[in-house]
């Protein structure tokens, strides 16, 4: 949000001094060939602006999209593995039960509404809880040639959800570099400042200008939200965990 805010002010800002500028530049600065050659720039200006700004775009939602399918496979494999243990008979079921006080433990600690000052503590403390779970189950010991093969498919589900857990942490992590995003910002900058300088100085152009500058700073927004889809304003959808927890158990 305070990214956001500042390219507002600072694109706005711009446009306004364009304006400014208007009235204190010599009039042969601003005839029709300078507005040629303004515009010229400002159109190469603009498509490097954009293409970068298509590419964060698809870089971010490729991040979300990311953290959005991780937590529908690890809720998928959580059924999964309930089901193996439900299959190797009631010794597991501590485990079984294990397992559902950890859903329950994360979605009660809001695993997807966390500030972001802790953006890397919960998907640690629950990757602790899948060890832990690991553990549980490396204490029993199977009777039969069938508890075996539950046993070790288990283990191997566990592990493929402990793997996961790391990818999500690691992929939450993705930060955009503050050198491309003070770049971006100046370019945008530059445009609003040759937006002003021949636009007209009435109030219906002031609130284009305004608007367009809103527009441009709500993009560099999503895409920093997109960027971090587990907090801010964009989160991710719990509802993968929150719909498997019916399930567990039975």
């Amino acid at each position: 949000m305070a990214v956001g805010l500042i390219t507002a002010g600072c694109t706005f800002g711009g446009a306004l001094s364009g304006i400014w500028l208007q009235n204190r530049l010599p009039r042969h600065h601003l005839n029709k060939d300078s507005l040629e050659t303004v515009k010229l720039c400002t159109g190469m200006i603009a498509t490097i602006a954009a293409l970068v700004l298509g590419l964060l775009v698809s870089s971010a939602k490729g991040t979300s999209d990311t953290i959005n399918n991780g937590i529908k496979q690890t809720s998928a494999k959580i059924i999964l593995l309930d089901r193996i243990l439900a299959q190797y008979g009631p010794e597991a079921q501590p485990i079984r039960e294990a397992i559902k006080r950890s859903v329950f433990a994360s979605l009660e600690a809001g695993k997807l509404r966390k500030p972001s000052a802790a953006a890397g503590q919960t998907p640690t403390l629950s990757t602790n809880r899948v060890e832990a779970i690991q553990g549980l189950m490396r204490t029993l010991t199977p009777q039969t040639e069938g508890q075996r093969q539950l046993l070790a498919q288990a283990q191997q589900v566990a592990g493929e959800m402990s793997q996961t857990r790391w990818l999500l942490m690691e992929e939450a992590q993705n930060e955009l570099p503050v050198p491309l995003l003070v770049v971006l910002i100046g370019w945008l900058t530059v445009l609003f400042i040759c937006f002003g300088l021949f636009a007209p100085r009435h109030a219906t152009m002031i609130c284009v200008l305004f608007v367009c500058a809103c527009s441009v700073s709500a993009a560099i927004f999503l895409i920093l939200e997109m960027n971090r889809p587990l907090d801010g304003f964009l989160k991710v959808s719990s509802a993968p965990l929150s719909n498997i927890v019916e399930y567990l158990g039975r």
